[in-house]
């Protein structure tokens, strides 16, 4: 999965890493996840703890949108054969899966071909019933993929408002607060357009904390969110939006439209949804790599989150310490972390936030330290890295790497001096990964 030539990897500390991170993206691949899952005896398919007769319904369907839904897809076709009546599901990562129709879409910045397959999904289920049992994947780049505006908002006003919100470094739970209030799908309405049918999510989470209404913008989800709390967003991190946007927020609230379905919502009464991967899927893959590799291992948090380069600093910092005092676990050590952590664009560079992290933390990494940051979906920022490894031999000039992460200009630095991890797109999307290794 990962191309080894294209990333410097001769030192052992490089190879565990890599070892470590491809690992851990192999553990968080939909088959692999969806074979533990779920189960199919006779006519009992079981997801989970639940079980549902599929002899009891007049249709069973595919739905839904993410990095993952096609590789979802593909697995429950294989699996239900001539029990499933088709579906439809929007991905950028498409696989054949028989009687699904698979939209491919474009992440992150969603694209026409994005709404259009949106709103084939929103019309598959208003067209189901209480007959219907209704497998929806709701996967990370879901946000993006599953774009269907609402009306009085155009696409490319939702294109410029998506590009805004990245760009502002705003925590994912944010900005999807502002795209659930300006979409027909997100915000529990996918929900309420299914209902009253028996309706099973199957989540892959990309976000931190695992909460699944901030998953994909929570399609199937409760939303406690509402307008004004959109309008706060846009405030706080200045975000301009377009006046269509703003337009339709500040009508919701004035009360003038209705908010996305609350808990109290008999919407909700039929879904049930079931995490199969999250970011410690990948996490508890890549520690027994390290764990087999001799280094002792020590998962930090699968919820780190805040400005890249910042973050980068406290990894730095429990290097130093490893190496100091054997603290918090002692050399040869691996900590371990994973969450989604962001950046406020200010430059006109190429990057991405694990890009950002690796430079931010090869600054100022000690020796006999390597760090490997990745998106476990392949695709860091808006680049076709994955993300970066880097020691303390990466950065020779301090003051330049330093004015390049001011820039938002790190890819090339990186490039050039062989650190870029390229994976391709990986089918799985379950947030960031990184594997910092400190020898003796």
């Amino acid at each position: 999965m990962i191309d080894r030539n294209a990333t410097r990897d001769a030192r052992p500390a490089h190879g565990v890493a890599l070892d470590a991170v491809e690992a851990g993206i192999e553990a968080a691949q939909p088959r692999a996840v969806l074979s533990r899952a779920i189960d199919l005896e006779g006519e009992t398919l079981r997801v989970g703890g639940d079980e549902y007769e599929l002899s009891a319904y007049d249709e069973v369907v595919v739905l839904g949108g993410g990095n993952a839904a096609g590789q979802v897809a593909a697995f429950l076709s294989e699996l239900l054969g001539d029990r499933l009546d088709g579906g439809v599901v929007v991905t950028d990562d498409p696989e054949p899966a028989g009687p699904i129709e698979t939209v491919v879409g474009t992440h992150p910045v969603p694209s026409e071909a994005n709404v259009d397959g949106a709103r084939r999904v929103l019309d598959r289920a208003r067209a189901s019933d209480e007959n219907t049992l209704a497998l929806v994947a709701v996967t990370g780049g879901g946000s993006a993929l599953l774009a269907a505006p609402v009306e009085g908002v155009p696409l490319d006003d939702l294109q410029s408002l998506t590009d805004g919100l990245l760009r502002s470094g705003a925590p994912i739970d944010r900005i999807n607060a502002v795209r659930k209030h300006v979409s027909e799908i997100k915000g529990g309405r996918l929900a309420r357009a299914l209902a009253p049918a028996t309706t099973v999510g199957l989540v892959f989470s990309d976000v931190s904390g695992g909460d699944v209404s901030v998953v994909a913008s929570g399609p199937l989800s409760p939303d406690s969110t509402t307008y004004a709390d959109a309008l706060d967003v846009l405030s706080e991190y200045d975000v301009d939006a377009p006046e269509s946007v703003r337009t339709r927020l500040e009508r919701g609230a004035a009360g003038e439209l209705d908010d996305t379905p609350g808990p109290d919502d008999r919407s909700f009464e039929t879904v049930t949804t079931h995490v199969v991967a999250d970011n410690f899927t990948a996490l508890e893959a890549a520690r027994e790599v390290c764990a087999d590799a001799g280094f002792d291992p020590l998962v930090l948090s699968s919820s780190v989150r805040g400005e890249a380069r910042e973050a980068a600093l406290t990894h730095v910092a429990i290097a130093e310490e490893i190496r100091k005092t054997g603290n918090p676990v002692s050399p040869p050590a691996a900590v371990l972390s994973g969450g989604e952590t962001t950046v406020t664009i200010r430059g006109d560079g190429v990057g991405g936030p694990n890009q950002e992290f690796a430079l931010g933390a090869a600054i100022e990494l000690p020796e006999e330290a390597t760090l490997c940051a990745v998106d476990t979906d392949g695709i860091d920022g808006p680049t076709d890295a994955a993300g970066a490894i880097v020691d303390h031999e990466t950065v020779e000039d301090r003051r330049e790497a330093r004015a390049r992460l001011n820039e938002n200009d790190v890819y090339d630095y990186l490039d050039e001096r062989d650190a870029l991890v390229f994976t391709g797109q990986t089918g799985t999307n379950v947030n960031d990964l990184r594997v910092l290794l400190v020898i003796e």
